[in-house]
């Protein structure tokens, strides 16, 4: 059996591509008003805006168990796996690399491999699939490592919120940074250079944050070959004229596309209206 390949929920990957590649997502949790549930499986996206949205809800996340994911290596190495490559959102969003690693070093790290991808969603939804291609091909641990890392660097991420507050609740921002956005009635559009999240560029409406949007990955994807990952959050409308906009500009080009909604981790920290693109330069 070829090495297996971990991710977790926040790559927010379609379900066809999860089942295609034989990956296991290790699910996150998040936390409404104190009852818990695991992101896509007993919490959904509707149910984080929703309670978002309500007064007096406190909605926080946390990270798989290290035991939890001990527990998912254990079984996939006593079912062949030559090995297991895990791949995970940023360790300056979550503590989920750390959980990750700290459960490779007990069941052995010379077996499991743990990979920051230094991003979320599609950010981290590209390297998990180029290391389970990289598997399929007939990759050692090593190998299926590698193709993870080659992919993390060269895949870029930028997104638009429509307000900062719900990244400074979660302490994903500062609060000096989200005060002067709501001041200046300014809506921000982030990218994640170092897999901390940054601010790249501001906007004053949503519309031109959709456009900045399309021109910073047009951008990025250079003269390379691409494919996109879009994401939204409540906000479908968003995230299909992002991408039809990103289909005309790119042309050729583009390849792959997928449009997923972000799961409730990313609503917890982002609220409603998020829209997201993710560029992966081919080869």
């Amino acid at each position: 059996m070829p090495v297996a390949v971990v991710t977790d929920s926040t790559a927010y990957l379609p379900p066809e591509l999860v089942r295609a590649h034989r990956l296991t997502v290790v699910p996150l949790t998040v936390v409404l008003n104190g009852a818990e549930g695991l992101e896509g499986i007993e919490t959904f996206p509707a149910d984080a805006t929703r309670a978002l949205g309500a007064r007096r809800v406190s909605v926080s996340t946390s990270r798989p168990a290290p035991e939890q994911f001990a527990q998912f290596y254990r079984a996939l190495l006593a079912d062949g796996a030559d090995g297991v490559v895990s791949v995970h959102l940023s360790a300056e969003l979550s503590g989920t690399v750390d959980a990750a690693r700290l459960a490779a070093a007990e069941v052995g790290d010379d077996r499991v491999a743990v990979v920051d991808s230094r991003s979320t969603g599609m950010g981290l939804g590209f390297p998990a699939l180029a290391a389970a291609s990289a598997a399929a091909g007939g990759a050692d641990l090593t190998g299926v490592r590698a193709a993870a890392l080659d992919a993390i660097d060269r895949t870029t991420i930028f997104f638009y919120v429509d307000t900062l507050e719900f990244m400074r609740r979660g302490g994903r921002i500062n609060a000096a940074e989200a005060l002067l956005g709501t001041a200046l009635s300014v809506k921000p559009i982030m990218h994640m250079p170092d897999g901390a999240i940054v601010v790249r560029d501001k906007v004053r409406t949503a519309s031109r944050g959709v456009a900045r949007l399309v021109d910073l990955a047009v951008e990025a994807a250079g003269d390379n070959d691409v494919d996109l990952g879009v994401h939204h959050l409540a906000a479908p409308q968003r995230a299909e004229a992002l991408l039809a906009a990103l289909t005309e500009r790119l042309g050729d080009r583009l390849h792959d596309r997928y449009v997923t909604e972000a799961g409730a981790v990313v609503a917890a920290h982002a609220g409603p209206g998020l829209a997201c693109v993710v560029v992966h330069r081919r080869r």
